[in-house]
């Protein structure tokens, strides 16, 4: 991560429509998904400073990883609960885990598969990965290039690396639909115009709240359909093999929405 992005990121999470938007959509997703007794133990990968813990909680037994140590406060309420080391085959934190988040983190890694298959390792055998990544490589501004991003992906790109890594989707979305003429302009404007990356800044107060009422309002509409496009995507998964058995998951047994549907809006998707 940029250190200027760094420095910011804090108050970017905590106060910009952008950020606040997201972690209430990823908060009713996983209201919807929540088991009765809810997740034994969760872990959020790219944690940060721990910021999302306190939503997290509600849901069960959180702990993150960090790969950043200039983004943890060593007086960190919840300094104990996350490990401050790369998230690679090295982090084997001896337990498996009922949930596994990954908000924007996958685009950081430049082997998403071997990543993933991490991901699956660490899952308990009916454990559950959310995740959410910027979408389409036609949306690639300096934004990705501030954030040292490999790729942006689609429905199909994310299905790939899926298969690779023994993760079955379920589920797949595009959200913030309504941000995609803007990144284009934006992408056009920036190669036009050969703009350096710098870090983002949260808008004036009232600019910054009609943004953030916007994204709620599309997420609690255009979000629900199979809207084809959208500059994020977010992802359901859970282990396709369990490692010992090899047994398949069976998907028609899975209480997700729209689980069944997924493989004929992912053949839609390569036509878009």
């Amino acid at each position: 991560m940029d250190p200027r992005y760094g420095e910011r990121y804090r108050e970017l999470y905590q106060k910009h429509w952008w950020w606040r938007a997201r972690t209430e959509f990823v908060l009713s997703v996983l209201r919807r998904l929540r088991p009765r007794r809810g997740w034994e133990t969760i872990l959020d990968i790219g944690c940060g400073d721990g910021l999302f813990f306190d939503q997290l909680s509600q849901f069960g037994d959180v702990e993150g990883v960090e790969s950043c140590p200039e983004l943890v406060s060593p007086d960190n309420v919840y300094r104990s609960r996350i490990h401050v080391c790369p998230f690679d085959g090295n982090f084997q934190p001896q337990k498996r885990y009922s949930l596994v988040l990954m908000l924007d983190v996958l685009e950081h890694f430049e082997n998403p598969v071997e990543a993933l298959r991490h991901v699956v390792e660490l899952l308990s055998e009916d454990g559950m990965l959310v995740v959410t990544v910027p979408a389409f490589m036609t949306l690639w501004t300096n934004h990705d290039v501030l954030n040292h991003h490999f790729t942006r992906y689609t429905r199909a790109s994310f299905s790939e690396v899926a298969h690779e890594s023994c993760l079955e989707v379920l589920e797949a979305r595009y959200f913030y639909h309504w941000t995609c003429p803007m990144k284009l302009g934006l992408a056009l404007a920036e190669r036009v115009f050969r703009t350096n990356p710098e870090p983002p800044s949260v808008p004036a107060g009232w600019i910054n709240e009609i943004l953030y009422w916007i994204s709620k309002v599309e997420q609690k509409t255009l979000s629900k359909l199979p809207v084809p496009f959208g500059s994020s995507l977010i992802v359901v998964g859970v282990k396709k093999c369990h490692p010992d058995s090899g047994k398949v998951v069976n998907l028609r047994e899975s209480n997700l929405p729209n689980a069944g549907n997924l493989a004929t809006r992912d053949a839609v998707d390569r036509h878009t």
